[in-house]
């Protein structure tokens, strides 16, 4: 009985490691071998000295096209592995630590639920000064992005580097900006591509003019209008300090395509004539004035979108489009919302379970005269760690519930966009 179960081990191994005869009958072929090509199988099966100079024989019998068609498949698979080894620097993604000169955005957490947001130069002789204590300049530069730093006063500051929208919002204004999502409602309407030449009316703080700077791309172009000397110069130091900030922070370069024109659009007929346009944008109190100077240099079918703060302004305009018989058509206009919503765990009270939501209208917000450094304060999510961090600082727990998802506030936007096209002939 050990004898016939030896015997049968011995059998299935050798059926399991390919030798010995297939379950029909015939000899079993290894699963390597039905890749080989016929003069290889013939190689294996010569001595040594004899299948050597079969290779050589077979490989000049190949034409010379074969054999440059299989050096440069090498030479392509030798780039693509170096391409592989090469660092990320090389392919335009962010270098690592914070350097001196450039932007850092820090976010520290409030009571009832609020994030402080500061934005600052970082230098090695500066601090940065905050509700929480003070953080040295020289204790960012050479950390990277996304690091938890902690200020005099004990409090945790998350360091990282601004976004444009961010930058939008923190940066020193004259007028009252455009703010991102009214520009990205304005970005779909209008269509605006890479190489795109868009002409903008009313620079103000330069807001607008940095989102359609990286929209048409280093091919394309933007032309802004602004009638006011100190709402031009703002404009453009604003855009300065982005581009400046970002060559140091970025590998590659933000383009250098704007051109900040301190000029009423009203009077620009003549310069007019000698550009063609993709899109318009027209940001200003009397945007009616503009419409036909612009539509000279509209592109047949081009679209030109207008940013308006009231209803009353949009009645206007229809208005003078219809009694000039100006040959554009009111396509859509549009109200952007912006809806927040928080998402925090239920608090015990008093025995029983209460929900915690928590609206921005009970927010303590900075003085007017704060809004230079800080100008936004948003809503905060917590995060798991920052929620088990908080279960271990607070004296009052929280039990194991779900979590209460609400709408904190309804953000009705202030302005509705109007968005004319020229009608085809």
């Amino acid at each position: 009985m050990r004898a016939w179960r030896a015997l049968r081990r011995a059998a299935s191994s050798d059926l399991s490691s390919g030798h010995g005869p297939a379950p029909g009958g015939r000899p079993r072929r290894r699963a390597w071998e039905a890749s080989l090509s016929p003069l290889e199988r013939v190689r294996r099966l010569l001595p040594p000295e004899e299948a050597e100079a079969v290779g050589r024989c077979a490989a000049a019998s190949r034409s010379p096209s074969e054999r440059e068609k299989e050096m440069g498949m090498e030479m392509e698979a030798e780039e693509v592995a170096a391409d592989l080894q090469a660092p990320l620097e090389a392919t335009g993604a962010r270098p690592g630590p914070f350097r001196a000169g450039e932007l850092a955005l820090a976010e520290m957490r409030r009571k009832h639920n609020a994030t402080l947001k500061q934005m600052c130069w970082l230098a090695a002789g500066s601090a940065l000064t905050t509700p929480g204590g003070v953080l040295p300049h020289r204790d960012i530069i050479g950390q990277l992005p996304g690091q938890v730093l902690r200020a005099s006063a004990g409090a945790r500051l998350l360091l990282r580097r601004p976004s444009l929208e961010e930058y939008v919002l923190l940066m020193p204004r004259g007028p009252t900006i455009a703010y991102p999502k009214d520009i990205n409602a304005i970005l779909m309407m209008t269509d605006v591509h890479p190489g795109d030449t868009v002409l903008e009316t009313g620079s103000g703080s330069g807001a607008m003019s940095l989102f359609l700077s990286r929209a048409v791309g280093p091919r394309g172009r933007v032309i802004s209008y602004e009638v006011r000397e100190d709402h031009h110069n703002l404009a453009k130091k604003n855009y300065k300090n982005w581009r400046a900030a970002w060559e140091i922070g970025h590998t590659e370069e933000w383009p250098d395509n704007v051109d900040f024109i301190l000029k009423d659009i009203s009077a620009a007929a003549v310069d007019m004539k000698s550009v063609t346009l993709d899109a318009v944008i027209l940001d200003m109190l009397d945007p009616q004035s503009a419409l036909p100077v612009v539509r000279q240099s509209l592109k047949q079918g081009g679209v030109c979108a207008v940013y308006l703060a009231n209803i009353t302004q949009v009645v206007d305009l229809l208005d003078r489009i219809r009694t000039c018989k100006l040959p554009f058509v009111c396509e859509r206009i549009l109200e952007v919302t912006h809806r927040k919503w928080m998402v925090l765990p239920a608090k015990p009270k008093n025995c029983k379970t209460s929900e915690m939501v928590e609206n921005q209208e009970n927010i303590e917000e900075p003085p007017q005269k704060q809004y230079e450094e800080i100008h936004i304060q948003d809503q905060v999510v917590l995060k798991e760690n920052e929620y088990n961090e908080s279960l271990s600082d607070s004296a009052e727990p929280y039990w194991s519930v779900p979590y209460v998802a609400r709408p904190a506030c309804w953000q009705e936007a202030h302005s509705a966009t109007v968005h004319p096209k020229e009608v085809l002939n």
